[in-house]
């Protein structure tokens, strides 16, 4: 049965109680960010619709989950208008559309967010659902790597590689995907790796592909072994093999 949470809970819940509440079983907490979105706390409305998205504590429910992004959004929350982006982007809850998921990732961006201008900035390198724009993405690339943002690193050492709008430059290209290796990102991860056996250097190389399975998109998984099974290094074949077994175990455990 779901809890019901009155407007007096809310109001005298205190902050060390409800992140109590948030941390514990995942029900529990959707109901009373639940109740809250209801009554209108538009930080709520923006969890509440990801908890919809994802299952959490919920009936998955993409559709309702668009809804509440809506209400946050045009609230100026903008993780909200990322999100919407993101479901426009993918047809979550609705039609795919790229234009419109375009608007709501610029919303966010000029907000603030570093996943808008992330998301942004992706379009623009792309041409998805704006014009083509390089330039431009690499000025919102840049500002939010300046705060931290690690995938967004990764994709300017992409640029730097390949000479998108700045001349190729491969030990620069190497240092944005270190960067982005050490924070955590999985591509990065990839590409790091990848630059370190170009220069032969296939022990370091091997020490991140390794991390790569870890974090990953299944997607991604597929295309790195691919690569490895395709390359000339017998260690980058035998690491693929070893992936392989790592994932049939996985599907028969």
């Amino acid at each position: 049965m779901t809890e019901q949470v009155t407007l007096k809970a809310l109001a005298t819940v205190s902050h060390d109680e409800l992140a109590a509440i948030l941390s514990g079983p995942p029900d529990t907490a959707a109901a009373w960010v639940a109740a809250a979105a209801h009554n209108g706390i538009v930080e709520a409305q923006a969890v509440y619709g990801q908890y919809l998205l994802d299952g959490h504590g919920v009936e998955r429910n993409a559709e309702e989950a668009l809804t509440w992004f809506k209400h946050a959004a045009r609230q100026d929350h903008p993780m909200a208008m990322n999100m919407l982006g993101r479901c426009y982007e993918h047809g979550w809850g609705t039609t795919a559309c790229a234009p419109v998921a375009v608007y709501w990732y610029r919303l966010a961006a000029q907000a603030g967010l570093d996943w808008g201008m992330y998301n942004y900035a992706s379009a623009l390198a792309l041409g998805n659902g704006v014009a083509c724009d390089r330039a431009q993405a690499l000025v919102w690339f840049r500002r939010a790597a300046e705060i931290g943002h690690v995938k967004s690193i990764n994709f300017i050492g992409s640029f730097y590689e390949d000479g998108w709008e700045v001349k190729a430059d491969a030990n620069i290209a190497l240092d944005y995907y270190r960067r982005a290796a050490v924070g955590g990102d999985f591509r990065g991860q990839f590409n790091y790796a990848r630059l370190l056996a170009e220069r032969g250097e296939i022990d370091a190389a091997l020490q991140w592909l390794r991390r790569v399975p870890h974090t990953a998109t299944p997607a991604f998984v597929e295309k790195m072994q691919a690569w490895l099974a395709a390359s000339p290094v017998a260690a980058f074949r035998a690491l693929a093999k070893e992936i392989d077994e790592d994932i049939n175990e996985e599907v028969r455990a």
